[in-house]
């Protein structure tokens, strides 16, 4: 079990991991549909995907070791219900999923209705999920020694900043670049304080569960980013409402995480269910 002084740290290292997959794959993606077509490249990369499965049954078997009140599951969740804190980090983490869906999956697009070549917008990924190892770890490492809701307002606000000056700056391949370096450092940077806060204000009996929950709040965004951006653009020939929204959520969700309270949640002896 990771010491909660160095978890924040080991949240961000595996993030990164996960971030060098991103930056990896793309070109071997973009390889194959020109080698095969997109329906093989998809298979190709399922059968990659499907490697999961014996990797994480392989640690099926280590013990778990749990820390805090023994509770039940229902218990558990309810308990964080309850609590604002968890509210705000649930609708923070939405955001995060909504601007990086809606990035991820329309730029190259994007991109593309602009003039720019195709491979741009590849390499913009690329950079996206390389600049991402940086910038997870970074907040990892930082989620050790600072509040990490500080590290999540200023990531949801840098995010606006970011995408702001992308719209406003005349675009080139040069500013696309520069665009994807920066959000890369911003992209999934939100994980590792997210989880952090998660298990520092509820424990690591329900991390998984709990984390779980506030990942669905990210993949809600994440459908909403995808179908809106796809909606819009089918319907007024331009993304610009769906930039500027992100912008607006980006703020909104840098407001949101500022009352978070990270202290260990206080339970009373009626509050210890036995599992």
């Amino acid at each position: 079990m990771t010491p909660p002084e160095k978890r924040s740290s080991a949240l961000g290292l595996a993030t990164a991991a996960g971030s060098f997959g991103q930056f990896a794959l793309l070109p071997v993606g973009q390889w194959l549909i020109s080698w095969l077509d997109w329906k093989m490249a998809l298979i190709a990369l399922a059968v990659l995907a499907a490697s999961i499965v014996p990797l994480a049954g392989a640690m099926a078997g280590r013990p778990a070791a749990h820390s805090g009140a023994k509770q039940s599951v229902g218990a558990a969740l309810g308990e964080a219900w309850r609590e604002k804190s968890f509210h705000l980090i649930f609708w923070g983490f939405f955001v995060c999923g909504f601007q990086v869906v809606f990035i991820g999956v329309h730029l190259p697009s994007y991109l593309l209705d602009k003039g720019l070549p195709a491979n741009v917008g590849v390499t913009a990924l690329a950079l996206i999920g390389l600049f991402n190892i940086v910038g997870t770890y970074s907040a990892g490492w930082l989620g050790g020694k600072i509040s990490k809701k500080y590290i999540l307002s200023a990531i949801y606000f840098g995010r606006a900043i970011v995408i702001a000056l992308f719209l406003l700056l005349p675009l080139s391949a040069l500013t696309v670049y520069a665009f994807a370096i920066g959000l890369g450092l911003l992209w999934l940077s939100t994980v590792p304080p997210t989880n952090g806060i998660v298990a520092q204000i509820f424990g690591v009996r329900y991390l998984a569960m709990l984390s779980g929950f506030t990942f669905l709040s990210h993949q809600i965004g994440s459908f909403l980013g995808a179908w809106l951006g796809g909606l819009m653009f089918d319907r007024t020939g331009s993304y610009n409402v769906v930039w500027y929204l992100a912008i607006a959520l980006g703020v909104v969700a840098g407001l949101l995480n500022l009352p978070i309270d990270e202290r260990e949640l206080k339970r009373g002896a009626a509050a210890r269910v036995t599992a």
